[in-house]
């Protein structure tokens, strides 16, 4: 099999990386963003070699998408990013396990939350992915287990299926699909749904994914932002919002609230509500 990631990165533009070399570097679909700024190899401006340098400062680094790749990780990242949330769910006893994706492993399932936010903090919007062995024995001596060792399969439906065989009755899922999303609220109506990496999507996906989801990250969607802010029971931050969308998923970002030393400004007010700078354009 060769060795092939796909990722959506920086303003969702695709990105492949072969052998550890990026071969690959789409158009993203947004011009700026300020979570993008922020980043160890900031992107201030939205073009493909600026793109390129960070997936290439990211190999470098910890080794995405390499057999280097680190998967532990302690300081969050930002407050209210998936992983910070669900890593702060399991330390605190609020989860049993979170069902993410991992650049050479495909679906897992983390007991761990320094796995989780080793993995999930420092990549997302997985597309594809190939195995290898290195970062799967990685994961697994850190408590996490893979869905499908031999072919990295990103399967987040399964993953939420393996992980009650596994006995972890508080599961979460990230899903980035509508319809993935829908399938496991289905099947197991338990699971906390946190959807994730939601540029795009049109304003039917939208309203389907906050019918079935307890948070959502809204990136740099109009329509999800429209959607989850009238409805949402609480929005942590303000340039790129993460909603809960239901009193499991509030407990849940009033669990990280708790956690933080960071200072917090909290006010009663009509949701969204927007951030000095967004992402541009918002589609």
């Amino acid at each position: 099999m060769n060795d092939e990631h796909i990722i959506e990165a920086i303003g969702k533009t695709r990105v492949v990386v072969r052998d550890g070399q990026v071969v690959e570097v789409g158009d993203p679909l947004i011009r700026a963003c300020p979570l993008a700024e922020r980043f160890g190899r900031p992107v201030r401006e939205m073009t493909k070699e600026a793109i390129r340098e960070n997936i290439e400062e990211r190999i470098r680094s910890f080794g995405m998408c390499t057999p280097d790749r680190q998967v532990l990780a302690g300081p969050d990242f930002v407050l209210f990013g998936a992983s910070e949330l669900l890593s702060c769910a399991i330390r605190r006893g609020l989860l049993d396990c979170a069902v993410i994706a991992c650049d050479g492993a495909g679906t897992l399932v983390a007991q761990n939350p320094a796995l989780v936010q080793g993995i999930g903090g420092r990549m997302s919007g997985l597309v594809k992915t190939s195995p290898i062995p290195w970062v799967i024995r990685r994961i697994e001596a850190n408590g996490g287990l893979v869905l499908d060792p031999a072919t990295a399969a990103i399967d987040q439906v399964g993953g939420v299926a393996f992980a009650r065989t596994l006995g972890c009755a508080r599961a979460a899922v990230t899903v980035a699909s509508p319809g993935d999303a829908e399938r496991i609220r289905r099947l197991f109506p338990e699971t906390l749904i946190v959807g994730v990496h939601t540029t795009g999507l049109t304003a039917e996906e939208a309203e389907r994914l906050v019918a079935v989801a307890d948070i959502v990250t809204v990136c740099a969607s109009r329509h999800l932002r429209e959607a989850a802010g009238t409805v949402a029971l609480l929005q942590g931050g303000a340039a790129i919002p993460v909603f809960a969308l239901t009193q499991q998923g509030k407990e849940i970002i009033l669990e990280k609230i708790r956690e933080t030393d960071a200072p917090v400004f909290i006010k009663a007010e009509r949701l969204p509500v927007a951030g000095k700078r967004e992402p541009e354009p918002l589609i």
